[in-house]
């Protein structure tokens, strides 16, 4: 079985930690053929390389994590990103670096660079669209901000136990 990733706009680390730990432990493959933005950009660290690949439309999306303030607001989350970062294999981590790391903007990772982090998909490798053993994931709309943060003990145990 195989899931595509068409457009997701993120959420919940915690949400996207059971989600790709769940797909790693049955071997399913991931094709990234859109946009996976925030916390969907986990995916390149749980899921092993050779079962994940992105097409040409890939285009992953990152942020520094935060946390609501209970006004309303967000703030930004250093223990957060730490956690987010230590997802990422250490080829997106200097990528990050290289850009001044995370923070409140959205930096986008696609094309070659991309292609030198995620293996691209080869042209016959993508699942089809449709059928009983290809599942899509888009975006609902949102009406929330970029990933928040799971609650620390679960996301370190979710990093321990990823290898």
């Amino acid at each position: 079985m195989s899931a595509v990733i068409t457009s997701d706009e993120g959420g919940k680390i915690g949400t996207y930690v059971a989600r790709y730990s769940k797909m790693r432990q049955t071997g399913e493959r991931v094709v990234i053929d859109g946009a996976c933005l925030s916390a969907c950009t986990i995916v390149v660290g749980i899921i092993p390389s050779e079962r994940l690949c992105a097409t040409r439309n890939a285009v992953l999306g990152f942020h520094a994590a935060w946390l609501p303030d209970g006004g309303g607001r967000t703030r930004p989350s250093r223990e957060g990103t730490e956690v987010l970062m230590k997802f990422y294999p250490p080829s997106l981590r200097q990528w990050i670096a290289q850009r001044g790391g995370l923070n409140s903007r959205l930096t986008l990772l696609r094309g070659r660079e991309l292609a030198a982090i995620v293996p691209p998909c080869a042209a016959s490798a993508g699942p089809a669209r449709t059928g009983r053993d290809a599942r899509t994931t888009r975006a609902r709309p949102s009406r929330r901000t970029p990933a928040t943060i799971a609650p620390p003990a679960s996301a370190k145990a979710a990093i321990a136990n990823r290898h």
